[in-house]
């Protein structure tokens, strides 16, 4: 069966840390790019982070730069996103989402989700107290 599984939400205070991991099963990750989007109760689904299978390449939204990283374990088939230095406004349901963007095209349309039109990881919920 072709699908993500994200997992690693929970709780935490501000300047903690989560590791998000998102496990993909049932096809071949190679020439894929995976993102991390994030939904907050009454918001658009917000691109967080991505990652090129193909060159490793690495994108983040300016609100998470220097705070979050995103890597992959291709062996494991496993892209993880690690959230440093966490605040409130980071509360969210966070998903993981994948699709073969054609290189030239994944710069500027890594985060927008109408791009991911068919692997979708269920959500994690995120939640940072002050």
């Amino acid at each position: 069966e072709v699908q993500l599984q994200a997992s690693g939400g929970g709780m935490v205070q501000e300047g903690g840390s989560l590791r998000l991991s998102c496990a993909a099963s049932g096809f071949n990750t190679d020439q894929y790019t995976f993102g991390w989007f994030r939904q907050a109760p009454g918001k658009e689904h917000e691109g967080v982070s991505a990652i090129s299978t193909t060159d490793g390449n690495t994108y983040y939204a300016d609100s998470v730069k220097g705070r979050f990283v995103i890597s992959t374990d291709n062996a494991k088939k496993t892209i993880y996103l690690q959230m440093n230095s966490l605040k409130s406004e980071d509360t969210a349901v966070y998903y993981c989402a994948a699709e073969r963007i054609p290189s030239p095209f994944i710069r500027s349309q890594w985060s927008n989700p109408r791009v991911y039109t068919n692997l979708w990881g269920q959500g994690t919920q995120v939640t940072v107290s002050s």
